[in-house]
């Protein structure tokens, strides 16, 4: 027979249907038996009368939480049913895997007056066996929300024009600044495990496609242990040409978060909000904007900031955490873009002008998601940028892009995980499908 989602199973009203899943929670009485068995689109009580069906009696017996049952009964409303008041009544139960002792506690289990608390496992714990962990309710909820988030992102660039490409991720030249990147053998030679699609991105404006967009892996060897880094995340980049500003990647970006995060709250809003107490904000258009300078000027003035050592030539993450209270207070918005970077600690190919990188970062409740910038197309000008920072020979491959023809373009890169971390209100380590760093390979 072929088997019903739960979401489904009202349909089946009076009917015999087979539902699949893993077993929540089994309460086995003498002459009762109630199992709440779950898949990914919700939960069904089954409901086993043993007197009326002595041969489910071995079957029910070996049921641990956790195992995955498939059962075959009829359907029935029954209003004094807690769960969505309908329940199925088995004719079989096959028991497909039996599953041992958990080895960690996903939630805390509350005392009663028989039982004491029950403290949740640490996350690193929870990650040791991260496919157990994931079979709560808010994991799946997580991970059917990202989906959401990202689908709506290629949504809103496939209308609006955009082409998704799939670049490699093994590189012969590190994408960025030569530095934090994973050295790989391949075969005879070196090779690198890509920062960014950054080059193939612009080969692809190089290439006439004028507009373009990837999702996928991104490397990164930082020794970093906070509560957003990763040596290996999904990224979200796009790319495109004939732009008059780089004010215009900035719109395109503000208007495909406003509108993902719109879809996002239409479907998922109200489960957001109750499993995870984060309210979904869809931003208003235009996103504020400030320099650089203006902000630190802003952050002291405000509350006595001042970066370490007076740098003022990049935004700190202190500073960021800062920008997210002014922001809210000033335009009562949670996303700000900060403008006007000395070119110092801005990457090789980005246009400049007085000194300034023609580019901005956005921040989102305190976070960077996002640098974008309009590239440098101009080939003499690109490879004396590439000089000065001592990686014209090893970005020779990609100055190539530009001695035959290239528009004015620009872009941004975000990461998917980093999104998914801020909109819910979660770390980094909890808001991947398998979290990377730089002690941690497995599972």
């Amino acid at each position: 027979m072929q088997r019903t989602m739960i979401k489904d199973i009202l349909s089946k009203n009076g009917a015999v249907a087979k539902v699949c899943g893993f077993v929540e929670n089994i309460r086995d009485g003498k002459s009762m038996a109630f199992i709440v068995i779950k898949d990914i689109t919700g939960k069904l009580q089954i409901t086993v009368e043993k007197e009326k069906c002595p041969d489910l009696i071995d079957e029910v017996a070996k049921i641990t939480p956790d195992s995955v049952i498939s059962c075959t009964g009829t359907v029935a409303v029954n209003e004094y049913v807690k769960l969505g008041g309908v329940e199925l009544l088995p004719t079989e139960i096959i028991v497909e895997s039996v599953a041992e002792a958990l080895p960690i506690v996903r939630k805390e289990i509350p005392a009663t007056k028989k039982k004491q608390a029950v403290e949740r496992s640490f996350i690193d714990q929870r990650l040791n066996y991260r496919w157990v962990d994931l079979r709560t309710d808010e994991n799946q909820l997580l991970f059917k929300v990202q989906s959401c988030l990202v689908n709506a992102m290629r949504q809103y660039l496939t209308d609006n024009g955009f082409i998704e490409i799939h670049s490699p991720k093994l590189i012969g030249a590190a994408s960025e600044s030569g530095a934090d990147v994973f050295e790989v053998k391949y075969f005879d030679r070196k090779a690198y495990l890509a920062q960014s699609p950054q080059f193939y991105k612009q080969m692809a404006m190089a290439s006439g496609f004028e507009r373009i967009f990837e999702v996928g892996p991104v490397f990164r060897a930082e020794k970093s242990f906070t509560s957003k880094h990763t040596t290996e995340f999904t990224g979200f980049d796009l790319e495109m040409s004939y732009i008059e500003s780089y004010r215009d990647v900035m719109d395109m970006e503000a208007g495909m978060l406003a509108y993902a995060l719109g879809v996002v709250k239409e479907k998922y809003g109200e489960s957001i909000k109750e499993a995870f107490g984060t309210e979904v904000i869809v931003p208003a258009l235009p996103f504020p904007v400030v320099s650089l300078d203006e902000l630190y000027d802003e952050l002291e003035k405000e509350y006595g900031y001042k970066p370490e050592g007076g740098d003022r030539n990049d935004l700190m993450t202190d500073a960021e955490r800062l920008s997210f209270d002014w922001v809210m207070k000033k335009y009562g918005h949670e996303f700000l873009f900060v403008v006007d970077y000395p070119t110092v600690k801005r990457a090789f190919y980005h246009m400049r002008e007085d000194g300034k990188a023609l580019g901005y970062d956005l921040i989102w409740r305190g976070v960077e998601i996002t640098t974008g910038a309009q590239r440098e197309h101009r080939y003499e000008q690109l490879k004396a940028q590439a000089d000065e920072k001592g990686l014209a020979e090893d970005v020779k491959f990609y100055l190539e892009f530009f001695k035959y023809g290239c528009p004015p373009h620009g872009g941004f890169g975000l990461g998917v995980d980093r999104l998914t971390m801020l909109l819910l209100g979660l770390t980094i380590k909890e808001a991947m499908f398998l979290f990377r760093s730089p002690d941690r390979l497995n599972p």
